[in-house]
Formats: structure tokens, sequence, C-alpha cells
């Protein structure tokens, strides 16, 4: 068995939302890394182009896609450039998403909050994969990974609509998985656990760490580059047989917020 070639992307075309900076980021290197042509999209411009400058400067293959997943043409547009520059698409990485870091109140979102975390978390990924599932067919090759999250199986307080549109994400898949199946095209997700994140970062104590570690086996926090090694397996051939599964990489353990 050839372990290279088993992880081996050269010649494929991936797609990967919210690629500016984080898991996105982290994902999108290690794609390139592994030789495929990553089309990084971002709502801000600026740091996608700066994802994708790190991978061309290493002599990877890279190109910089402003796109808000709220807005239906924007992602069109991004399947379209994908198509245009590169041909096909091969790789998506569903990543972009919005809520969650127990802010939630329920007395105090609205329905407008609900919908805007839906459509991001649940209806851009959905879209996406409807844009890009006939370019993997023809191309004989397709892989999507959805960025869940471990809320999606957790139940923690204010969490409730981005824990269920994750978990409905996980759903999503498992059934896309009989749609595509027909056409060799497999659709999984990755749940990240507390991983060391601006977002995180942004509620994250010394306080709440030490409560995350106590149920964590592996006694660490997540690193970007741990989620971005579940992804390239669930992207490369070795993950061949494998769809409509969620892996929780979580140390082992539960990490939660209260």
């Amino acid at each position: 068995m050839d372990i290279d070639t088993l992880f081996d992307l050269s010649g494929k075309v991936a797609v990967v939302t919210g690629a500016g900076d984080g898991i996105g980021k982290g994902v999108s290197l290690i794609l390139a890394a592994a030789g495929a042509s990553v089309v990084v999209s971002d709502l801000s411009i600026e740091k996608a182009q700066t994802t994708a400058a790190e991978i061309t400067s290493t002599g990877g293959k890279a190109a910089a896609v402003a796109c808000n997943a709220l807005i239906a043409d924007d992602l069109n547009a991004l399947i379209k450039f994908t198509v245009d520059r590169y041909g096909t698409v091969n790789i998506l990485v569903n990543n972009a998403g919005l809520g969650g870091g127990g802010k939630e109140n329920p007395f105090e979102i609205d329905r407008e909050y609900v919908e805007r975390i839906y459509a991001i978390n649940l209806i851009a990924p959905w879209q996406l994969c409807r844009l890009a599932a006939p370019y993997m067919k023809e191309s004989g090759y397709g892989s999507i990974i959805n960025i869940t999250s471990m809320s999606s199986i957790n139940s923690s307080p204010d969490m409730a609509i981005y824990a269920s549109s994750k978990a409905a994400l996980n759903h999503l898949a498992a059934n896309l998985a009989y749609d595509y199946g027909k056409w060799g095209i497999r659709i999984n997700n990755v749940g990240p656990g507390a991983t060391k994140t601006q977002a995180l970062a942004s509620v994250l104590t010394p306080e709440i760490e030490a409560k995350m570690l106590a149920h964590t086996p592996l006694k660490r926090l997540g690193e970007v580059s741990d989620i971005a090694a579940a992804v390239l397996f669930f992207a490369s051939p070795l993950s061949g047989w494998i769809s409509g599964q969620t892996l929780m990489v979580n140390g082992g353990g539960v990490q939660t917020l209260d």
C-alpha cells in the first residue's frame, strides 16, 4: 500500500469556505500541501488573499475569492469561478459558519437571528453541495466535508440555535450520502471539539479551560492542525469507502462552555 498515493490530491480542485483564518485556513494549507489546487473563499477578500499567498509562496496552487455565504449569488459565483479557473470541483469543504459560544439567550435572540444562523450553517452548505456535485460526478472524483461541531451532539445552555443547525448539518450529510453515492461522491462531517481559534479565544478563560480539560482524556485543547488532518483524511482516496459519517475530533472527551 502506497501511503503517499493514498493522501495524494495532485490534480484535484478544492473549494474551502471561511478560509481566511482559523480552521478554514488550516484546511486550505493542508489540502494544498497534498497537491490540490485550492480556491480560498472568505467574506474578507484580504484574508482570503493572505491564505492564498501563503500557499503559493511555498509552490502550491491557490486563488482567492470573496464570498458571503448568506448570499446565494455569491455561492453561485464561487463555483463558477472555480470551474472557469481550474475546470472542475473535486473537493468541497463547507467551513463558513456563525453562532455558538454560549451567547444565544433564547429570550433575547429573534427570528431574524435564527434564520441567519440556519442560512449560513445549513442552507449555504446545501446549496454548494448542489452546485458542486455535477462537476464531481463528471470528473469521477468527489468528496464533500462539512465542518460541523461537537455542539451538534452536546446539550449546553444558550446554544440551541447554533447546536441544532449543526445537528441538522450532520443529518444532511447522512442523507445526501444516499443521493450522491450513486455518482461516487462521498459526503462526511468533521466535528471540532474546543479548538484554539480566535472564536474560542473570545470566550476562553483559565477556569473554562480547566473545566474542559477535566473531561478531555488527551488533556489538551485542539489545534487547527488536528481538524485539518481529519479533513485531509476525508478528502483523500484513503477514505474511499466512507460516506455519511460524522467524525468528532475532540481529544476523546466533551468540552462545554458552562
